[in-house]
C-alpha cells in the first residue's frame, strides 16, 4: 500500500479534511477513483490527512473501471464501497457502469465534484467546463438518490442519508456531489455528526396473514418449485434455502445472471443455470403446482416462456421488495407477473419464517450426485 512520506495530520484544516473524516466514519474501507481536478481537495485530504488508510484509494485508469470495481466489491462483501468521480465528464464516463450496478441492485456510495458553483470563484476556462447545474440529473434515472450539499453541515447529513439509503433494500447506487469551493474552504472547528445514532431500518416482515397463506400453499403443494433469484451470500441464509427445499421436497432453479443461490450439484437442483431456462428447467416449471419466487429476475418473462398462452396454472408466490425501486425511465423492472400472493420482504427474511412455521415434513431422499460434465462426456 502506498503511503505519503510525511505524517498524516489529525487536525481538520480544510473542508475536504472534514469530508475525508466523514468517509472514514461511515466505514468505507476502499474508494476507487481516477484523479480529477474537481476533487483535488478531497484527493489531497485522503492522502495527506488520512494517510491513504481507511479508506484506501484504488487508482483506476477510467471512471467506468472505478464503478465496476465498487460493483464487484459489493457483490462479494455485501456492503458498499466508495467511488469518486471527476465532475461532469467523469460522471458521464462512469454512467454505463452505474447503470449496470443499478440493474444488479448493488449498494454503492458514489462521490462526485463540480467546479465552483459561485461563478466568481471559478478559475478561467477549465473550471467553467467542469461546472454543471444539477449534475446528478445525468444519472438520476438509475440511482436511488442524489444530492449536492452547499455546506459541510449539509454534506454530513447528505452522506448519512446516502449511506442509509444505499444499504436499505432494495439496494442501489447513490450519488453525492461536492462543490470544489466547499472542499477548499478553510475550517476551524467542525464536528462529525453523532454516527452511533445512524440506525439502519429493520428488514421488512411479511404480515402474519400473508405468511399463513404462503405456508398453506407450500404445505399443500404436491410438486412445489423454488425460483432462487436475488439472494444474499450469507452462509446461514444459504443453508436455510437448502433446508427449505429439502423440507418441501421442492425442485429448485437458479439463474446464471445472478450470484449463486443454491448448490447446483444438489439432487433438487432441477437444471443447470443459464441466461434463460433450458428445456429441463422449463419442464420442471411446467410440472410445478406451486412456484415460490425468491426475488427471481424477470418472473413474468420466465412464466411466459413456460406457458406461451399466458395462462399460468401453478399458484405463484412472489417474495421481493424490488417494486419499491421501479422508475419510469428504465424498463429494467421487467413485466408484471401473475401472482397469487405477493410478499414485500427479502428472501432472507421469508425463508427462515417458512422453515419455522411450516408443518410439512416431506420425506427427502438424497439422490446420487449427477456426474460432472467431463465424466458424462467420457461415458
Amino acid at each position: 500500500m502506498e503511503r505519503p512520506t510525511g505524517q498524516a495530520n489529525g487536525a481538520c484544516e480544510w473542508g475536504s479534511d472534514y469530508l475525508a473524516q466523514l468517509i472514514r466514519a461511515l466505514g468505507l474501507k476502499f474508494v476507487a477513483l481516477t484523479p480529477g481536478a474537481s476533487f483535488r481537495g478531497l484527493h489531497d485530504s485522503l492522502v495527506n490527512h488520512l494517510g491513504n488508510d481507511d479508506p484506501r484509494m484504488l487508482l483506476c485508469l477510467h471512471e467506468e473501471h472505478a464503478v465496476a470495481i465498487a460493483h464487484g466489491y459489493a457483490k462479494v462483501a455485501g456492503r458498499p464501497m466508495g467511488a469518486i468521480l471527476h465532475s461532469n465528464v467523469g460522471l458521464m464516463h462512469a454512467s454505463m457502469a452505474i447503470f449496470n450496478a443499478w440493474c444488479d441492485r448493488v449498494p454503492m456510495l458514489i462521490l462526485g465534484a463540480t467546479g465552483a458553483v459561485d461563478a466568481a470563484q471559478r478559475r478561467p476556462w477549465i473550471e467553467w467546463l467542469h461546472t454543471a447545474k444539477d449534475q446528478g440529473a445525468l444519472v438520476r434515472d438509475f440511482t436511488k438518490w442524489d444530492d449536492q450539499p452547499a455546506s459541510l453541515a449539509a454534506a454530513a447529513e447528505s452522506m448519512l442519508r446516502a449511506a442509509m439509503l444505499t444499504q436499505t433494500p432494495p439496494r442501489a447506487p447513490v450519488y453525492v456531489c461536492f462543490d470544489v469551493s466547499l472542499q477548499e474552504a478553510p475550517i476551524e472547528d467542525a464536528k462529525l455528526p453523532d454516527l452511533p445514532r445512524l440506525q439502519m431500518p429493520a428488514p421488512s416482515q411479511p404480515s402474519p396473514d400473508a405468511l399463513r397463506q404462503a405456508i398453506a400453499l407450500l404445505d399443500g403443494a404436491r410438486n412445489p418449485l423454488i425460483l432462487a433469484g436475488r439472494v444474499s451470500r450469507d452462509l446461514k441464509a444459504w443453508e436455510q434455502r437448502v433446508a427449505l427445499a429439502e423440507r418441501l421436497n421442492a425442485k429448485v432453479l437458479t439463474d446464471l445472471k445472478l450470484g449463486a443461490a443454491f448448490p447446483t450439484e444438489h439432487a433438487l437442483h432441477a437444471a443447470p443455470p443459464g441466461l434463460r431456462l433450458s428445456p429441463p428447467g422449463l419442464q420442471a416449471l411446467r410440472e410445478a403446482d406451486v412456484v415460490l419466487s425468491l426475488d427471481w429476475l424477470d418472473l413474468a418473462g420466465t412464466l411466459k416462456s413456460a406457458w406461451i398462452d399466458g395462462q399460468t396454472p401453478a399458484k405463484v408466490i412472489q417474495c421481493s421488495v424490488d417494486s419499491y425501486l421501479h422508475r419510469g425511465w428504465s424498463m429494467d423492472y421487467q413485466g408484471v407477473p401473475p401472482m397469487d400472493l405477493q410478499l414485500l420482504c427479502e428472501p432472507d427474511v421469508l425463508v427462515p419464517l417458512l422453515l419455522e412455521q411450516s408443518t410439512k415434513r416431506q420425506k427427502y431422499s438424497p439422490a446420487p450426485a449427477r456426474p460432472a460434465p467431463m465424466e458424462t462426456m467420457a461415458a
